[in-house]
């Protein structure tokens, strides 16, 4: 039976091993770099942008973090025994360019080589987040993606309010919610934010209350004015992601040409008695809110669910699916609904998808960005001008 200095020869000797010099140079090229260490080597310091996967978890979570077979992969432990074993085991599960770093992070610092102190979670947020953790797709480094990130919300009211939970539940770190309304006993039936202690309080007041009372961790930052021409892009600035709630045409459109012009992709949703539904415009990827509706309808052919009524429970739903999707966006996981149309009908308990295509007439688009001009628009039915003439 071997001992374990003739197991590492033998490791060693079929596996390909680097030096640091030749490591830092293949993460140049754009090798992914894997980190074998334990969390608390891994938090005194690591190389920045380095893939963590405790040697333990391995074999359990390297194909959904590293999905390709065939990517060129520079493995590293302390000081370059662990990384051999983990670069066999890499081999014997099919990754076909795998080599291990000599002299591992101990070498690669000691020489003065790029390296960081990474930001981690704190033993709360550790417990709060478990399990989020322990999914592969999530994990430490998706926790702290969610904790970094910027998510803006059209509206207090009913598919803000189950967005809004569950992004700060799940610590989404910035919360922006812009809402000029207060709360009405009306509400209640459906906007969940709210209670009966704050009828008559600003909307953005009461959400506030109750997202920091749900999670300290998240900053939630409130807009009590209305949405207008003059104040969206400086609002939207920012912002990683947009959820929109909003219940009328000239805000969705205002909306669609301001975040097309900053690049931000928005998580629509919308609502009307019994049906739902629910896409992402991203203008840097897919069609927008403009494709599929290039004009607005007249006001009388859209009412409001002021005017026309909702199931109560139907905007948990909606809004629920926004913050999945919203969610994707941030992590970079899964198909998010981009050029894809969900709808959902509460009736029949039914949902049904269609596409949605770029329109190639569509001028407000990304690449015409320095053109676009945000105004509101006319009349509530007729779009007003809004691209300024090429020059």
């Amino acid at each position: 039976m071997a001992n374990f200095r003739e197991l590492l020869t033998a490791t060693k000797s079929e596996i390909q091993e680097v030096s640091t010099a030749e490591a830092e140079s293949l993460r140049a090229d754009g090798a992914v770099v894997l980190d074998v260490r334990e969390a608390d080597e891994f938090e005194q310091g690591s190389i920045p942008g380095a893939v963590f996967i405790p040697r333990g978890h391995l074999e359990a979570q390297i194909e959904s973090r590293v999905g390709e077979k065939s990517t060129k992969i520079v493995v590293h432990c302390a000081g370059g025994v662990r990384s051999a074993f983990a670069a066999k085991t890499l081999g014997e599960l099919g990754y076909s360019d795998v080599v291990s770093m000599a002299g591992g992070f101990n070498k690669w610092k000691d020489e003065g080589r790029d390296w960081s102190t990474p930001a981690v979670l704190t033993p709360e947020q550790r417990n709060r987040y478990q399990r989020h953790l322990l999914v592969p797709e999530i994990g430490d480094e998706g926790q702290l993606k969610l904790l970094g990130a910027k998510v803006l919300l059209l509206g207090a009211g009913g598919l803000g309010s189950p967005a809004a939970l569950y992004l700060a539940a799940a610590g989404v770190g910035t919360l922006g919610i812009i809402d000029m309304d207060v709360v009405d006993e009306s509400n209640l039936q459906r906007q969940i934010l709210h209670n009966m202690d704050r009828i008559g309080d600003r909307k953005v007041d009461s959400a506030k209350k109750t997202l920091t009372a749900l999670n300290p961790d998240v900053n939630v930052v409130t807009y009590d004015r209305r949405l207008d021409a003059s104040n969206i892009e400086e609002i939207i600035a920012g912002y990683d992601v947009i959820v929109d709630g909003a219940d009328n045409f000239p805000v969705r459109y205002m909306l669609n040409d301001a975040s097309v012009k900053a690049g931000i992709p928005v998580v629509h949703g919308s609502i009307f008695r019994f049906e739902g539904q629910v896409t992402v415009f991203h203008p840097l990827s897919g069609p927008t809110y403009r494709d599929m509706l290039p004009e607005p309808p007249p006001p009388e052919m859209a009412p409001s669910c002021a005017e026309a009524g909702v199931l109560g429970a139907l905007p948990g739903i909606i809004g629920t699916i926004q913050a999945v999707e919203t969610v994707k966006l941030i992590l970079g996981i899964g198909s998010p609904l981009v050029g894809r149309y969900l709808t959902f009908d509460a009736l029949d308990m039914e949902f049904r998808e269609f596409k949605i295509r770029i329109d190639p007439t569509n001028e407000i688009t990304y690449a015409n960005r320095d053109r676009i001009q945000v105004v509101e628009l006319e009349g509530h039915c007729m779009p007003a001008p809004l691209v300024a003439p090429a020059r």
